[in-house]
């Protein structure tokens, strides 16, 4: 019984250094950030893996003269705003598409398919020249409208499915009960479909966040930038305030870790939100 014992432990034993070790690798990266940003000479740190020395100078600058707030202020508008409009737009063509028969309907389905090939760097000069026609550059909102057109495509497809797995018995059982379809909508197809919906949202949300080209591309005053744009002045053309940059960067890992948090717990629960009691 001990030698039994023994040799289920060695397993064991090997599966949790294993995770141990991939788990290190995972975070190291995200520790060096983090420290870094909290190092007093984060420039000349090194290969220690601890700090020299700890203060807070790097986010207080990069907050005050850096006018990183207002950076965030941005991004998380043009996040927020993305991924509302994205999963309310999303979920109803998504339904359309799974539960109604209309004309071209397998066309638009490999439309969707189509764009999501494109490669996002080819699509910049166009979007561009369409922005600047609508006089929507150095425009928040036009940047959301261009955020949906990424973000759609791949909302619409995976919806499809969630909506698709839900058996219209349950639909007809509502319909049988009096509910409308407004009614039905939001007490049972919405629940059963909430797991698709907030994976579509974090696909949405850090699409928004962290892009960078078009942001770059449709922004011209400062006050405008996002995140991704703003990180840039901390560097210089043959050096980098590295402290700030640690900072910043820390500042935008932030807000995502939360929301995917937040998400996380809602993704767990929406798996049951829609049960059926019998």
């Amino acid at each position: 019984m001990r030698r039994t014992g023994s040799a289920l432990a060695w397993p064991a034993l090997g599966k949790s250094l294993g995770v141990a070790a991939i788990l290190a690798f995972a975070l190291f990266p995200a520790y060096w950030m983090f420290s870094s940003a909290v190092d007093v000479d984060a420039a000349h740190r090194g290969a220690t893996l601890i700090p020299t020395d700890l203060t807070l100078d790097h986010f207080v600058r990069v907050l005050d003269v850096g006018g990183f707030g207002q950076f965030m202020r941005n991004s998380a508008i043009v996040a927020v705003g993305t991924v509302l409009i994205s999963a309310a737009v999303a979920l109803l063509a998504a339904v359309a598409v799974a539960r109604f028969a209309f004309t071209f309907r397998k066309a638009v389905l490999v439309l969707i398919l189509i764009v999501q090939m494109v490669p996002l760097e080819a699509l910049v000069i166009p979007l561009f020249l369409q922005a600047k026609n609508l006089q929507m550059l150095n425009s928040l909102l036009g940047l959301v409208i261009v955020y949906l057109a990424f973000s759609l495509p791949f909302a619409v497809w995976m919806l499809r499915g969630f909506v698709a797995a839900v058996p219209k018995e349950v639909e007809e059982a509502a319909y049988m009960d009096g509910a409308s379809w407004g009614r039905m909508f939001w007490a049972v197809l919405l629940p059963l479909v909430a797991p698709g919906v907030v994976a579509t949202s974090v696909f949405s949300f850090i699409t928004a966040w962290n892009e960078f080209i078009f942001a770059l591309t449709f922004l011209q005053d400062a006050d405008k930038y996002t995140v991704a744009v703003g990180l840039q002045r901390f560097f210089g053309q043959n050096t980098a305030d590295w402290g700030a940059v640690m900072a910043a960067s820390s500042l935008i890992t932030v807000p995502v870790v939360i929301f995917f948090v937040v998400v996380q717990r809602r993704l767990a629960s929406g798996l049951t939100a829609g049960a059926v009691k019998g």
